[in-house]
């Protein structure tokens, strides 16, 4: 899925597409075509060196685990610049849950999403840490 994410994400960039949904990519943490350029080719090299078996089934979870930890405090920051910037990329009439919260609450809602999704990565990182 990485390189064909990637791939994908290039020749959406080359089309002017950058900030064009990615669907089923999403899973791998990239969420609009722009991701997939790099996001691509960090999973390639994370399933390679487990298939290199550089990395265990262990060291692969904890990486997935501090990814979208990572990924989520990124998220958290951008919806936090999004709630209070003039500059509207994502007008809530577009966002899947803007039908449900009326005007500028979207924004609240996908930042305090993504600040659980963190909370929750941190606490399985820290667990996987201290059960190996």
């Amino acid at each position: 899925m990485g390189v064909m994410g990637e791939i994908r994400g290039i020749g959406k960039i080359r089309k002017k597409n950058a900030f064009g949904g990615a669907g089923i990519f999403k899973i791998i943490g990239v969420f609009v075509w722009g991701d997939a350029v790099v996001f691509g080719g960090f999973w390639v090299i994370i399933g390679a060196m487990g298939v290199m078996r550089v990395i265990g089934w262990k060291e692969f979870l904890l990486t997935v685990v501090i990814f979208w930890g990572v990924r989520s405090l990124g998220e958290v920051i951008y919806w936090l610049n999004q709630q209070f910037s003039a500059n509207r990329r994502n007008p809530p009439k577009n966002l899947w849950l803007g039908k449900y919260f009326p005007s500028d609450s979207i924004w609240f809602v996908y930042q305090i999403f993504w600040q659980c999704v963190l909370t929750v990565m941190i606490v399985l990182a820290i667990l996987l840490v201290k059960k190996w």
